[in-house]
């Protein structure tokens, strides 16, 4: 494995670690600033959190193209696709679904399952970005919020075992695989989105945190708090995701893996034989 395959592994193995960081490290505190008002949550870090992930997907977007991880094709379509994912939430804000419903989350995980892990990590943090600019839903939650799109797509290759297994390209067992885990993203989002202000929130205390509870408790009063607050919100998303990638799945695939034949080639000089002699 060469240099910069090493160094684009560990830009994303940070990455990834900055992320759960940025979660967890309130369990961590003896105290912190409890607040009714969840918009407080992080409000001091959030920016610093924003710069950093921006700065790493700028630094992970130079590698892989420095290292041929990508082409520039490749980055061209990254930022095609980008710009019709922060469309389809920019109309999303201006006709909302029910509950938790986005139409962003498909598009995430097709990218990722045909294009790699990597492809599909930029384009759940990309998207996230460029579409709360775009719609204004820039908070102390957009950072998190692009970690957690950008694990969708990281994750979404590790579809294709079990894909392969029930049909392979293009058959109903493929497509039933990635709608079960949009289906699964639709809940675990929320799941996890929830964290980023759980810890400063305040309320009974069977369903919140507070500074000094065990793990077991802390797990068990989470559950709890998800749900009586997010479970049928997020049961909206996980049917949105399963119902839109059964139906826009086949020729999303199709489009994806045509643009995916065009762009993997490997330039290779012939050597004449005889030549400079």
């Amino acid at each position: 494995m060469n240099t910069q395959r090493w160094l684009s592994i560990l830009t994303y193995g940070l990455t990834t670690g900055v992320g759960v960081a940025a979660f967890l490290y309130p369990f961590w505190l003896p105290a912190v600033a409890q607040s009714p008002d969840q918009q407080l949550a992080h409000a001091g870090d959030s920016a610093l959190m924003l710069t950093l992930l921006v700065a790493l997907c700028l630094a992970v977007l130079l590698l892989e193209v420095q290292g041929q991880g990508v082409s520039t094709k490749t980055v061209a379509l990254l930022g095609v696709l980008v710009a019709i994912n922060a469309t389809l939430r920019f109309a999303e804000a201006a006709v909302p679904g029910p509950g938790g419903f986005s139409p962003i989350f498909p598009l995430i995980v097709l990218g990722g399952y045909v294009l790699g892990a990597r492809f599909g990590f930029l384009l759940g943090v990309l998207t996230l970005l460029v579409s709360a600019i775009l719609t204004g839903g820039v908070g102390p939650w957009l950072p998190y919020q692009m970690f957690t799109a950008g694990w969708v797509g990281l994750s979404a290759p590790l579809c294709r075992p079990l894909a392969q297994r029930l049909g392979g390209p293009g058959s109903k067992g493929e497509i039933a695989v990635l709608a079960i885990f949009g289906g699964y993203w639709g809940l675990l989002y929320g799941a996890i989105m929830n964290i980023w202000f759980w810890p400063f929130a305040v309320g009974p205390a069977q369903m919140y945190w507070q500074p000094g509870v065990g793990l077991a408790q802390t797990v068990q009063r989470y559950l709890v708090f998800y749900a009586v607050t997010s479970l049928v919100w997020d049961l909206a998303r996980m049917a949105g995701n399963m119902l839109l990638i059964a139906v826009a799945a086949p020729a999303v695939l199709r489009v994806l893996r045509r643009f995916q034949l065009r762009f993997a080639f490997t330039y290779a000089p012939l050597h004449r034989k005889g030549a400079g002699a």
